[in-house]
């Protein structure tokens, strides 16, 4: 059986048979989240979820064992400090500005410890090195996608849906396209612990990954893909985790205009999110969420397939499915002229 596969199955395992353990723990200190005006469920949920997903991801690494054990410890230790943000933020409710300083902090570690960009390629294949601007550009990527995942968590099993199939994603990319062994270990046990989360978290959902799971899966698919040569064969092979993202990225970038084009805080909750429209439309929670899979699912199956092209032809795809995700965005702000409910000043 092939490694890969088999790191996918044992995370499935673990993750599944460990959540119903996190959870009764979950409710015995009170990690609950309660309804509030915006919230979409209404009845208290336990929330540490992300920590049954984050000890699979471990256990499973150090299983299987095919990274380098310095590989291993910086993933590891860099995620927990990911995790521990994501569950402080859970049960203090930290400002946006702290949180953000703290995801900082943390992908700046991960930098510092050499997980970083060092160059790309453009679509003809003509090398860029980034030089000192590896760093900033590593950070600035690495918190872009911890808050991608953190504005995705808005309904059962839809960010760990979203992050288990971009994680698929790169899964595959890895293997078409012959990179480093150990990010496609790292992709298939991500991928594996997200799945096997999903039958508890789907609706109803009995558990949350709460800011703890979203912050570590977003820090997770970051760092696996500039993990070794992820994002350094070709420009469309870059493109991938950001291909396999775009529908939280652009739900993202909607957010942010949506934000200061009414004169508020970027960090202040809304219900304007595509999720809350797909519910205004009439659908269900489980249907909502199924729509945002399946074209999270095009997108991803589009980045595979954009890893096997190189030269003109990838550009054109590339320009192909930016063109696509601009008419998208365009027609997404039309339709978000109308006014949404104001929430807290609280992270999504």
């Amino acid at each position: 059986m092939p490694l890969p596969l088999v790191a996918c199955l044992v995370a499935f395992a673990t993750t599944y048979l460990l959540t119903p353990l996190v959870r009764r723990l979950a409710v015995r200190v009170g990690a609950v989240t309660r309804p509030a005006a915006r919230s979409v469920h209404t009845t208290p949920t336990p929330h540490l979820g992300g920590l049954a997903i984050y000890v699979s991801f471990a256990v499973t690494l150090l299983l299987i064992g095919e990274l380098p054990r310095s590989e291993t410890v910086r993933i590891l230790a860099c995620g927990l400090l990911a995790l521990g943000l994501g569950t402080l933020d859970d049960f203090r409710d930290l400002s946006p500005r702290t949180k953000l300083l703290g995801q900082v902090l943390v992908a700046s570690l991960l930098v510092g410890l050499g997980v970083r960009i060092h160059f790309i390629t453009n679509p003809f294949g003509d090398l860029i090195y980034l030089g000192s601007w590896s760093y900033p550009l590593s950070v600035l990527w690495v918190v872009a996608v911890m808050n991608v995942v953190n504005l995705a968590d808005g309904l059962d099993g839809l960010a760990a849906g979203i992050c288990a199939i971009a994680a698929i994603a790169a899964l595959f990319a890895s293997a078409r396209v012959g990179l480093l062994p150990e990010v496609t270990i790292l992709a298939a046990a991500l991928a594996g612990s997200t799945v096997g989360f999903l039958p508890h978290n789907f609706n109803p959902a009995k558990i949350f990954m709460g800011d703890a799971g979203a912050m570590f899966l977003g820090f997770t698919l970051a760092a696996i893909s500039i993990h070794g040569a992820l994002k350094q064969t070709t420009a469309v092979a870059l493109l991938v985790p950001i291909v396999a993202l775009g529908l939280p990225i652009t739900d993202t970038a909607l957010a942010i205009y949506r934000r200061l084009r009414a004169g508020r805080s970027v960090g202040q909750a809304d219900r304007g999110h595509l999720h809350h429209r797909l519910l205004d439309l009439g659908l269900t929670q489980r249907q909502a969420v199924l729509v945002m899979w399946g074209v999270t699912a095009w997108l991803g199956l589009s980045a595979v397939l954009l890893s096997e092209v190189s030269g003109g032809l990838g550009f054109v795809l590339v320009m192909s499915l930016g063109l696509i995700g601009l008419l998208a965005f365009v027609g997404a702000v039309g339709a978000g002229s109308l006014p949404r409910e104001q929430g807290k000043n609280l992270p999504e």
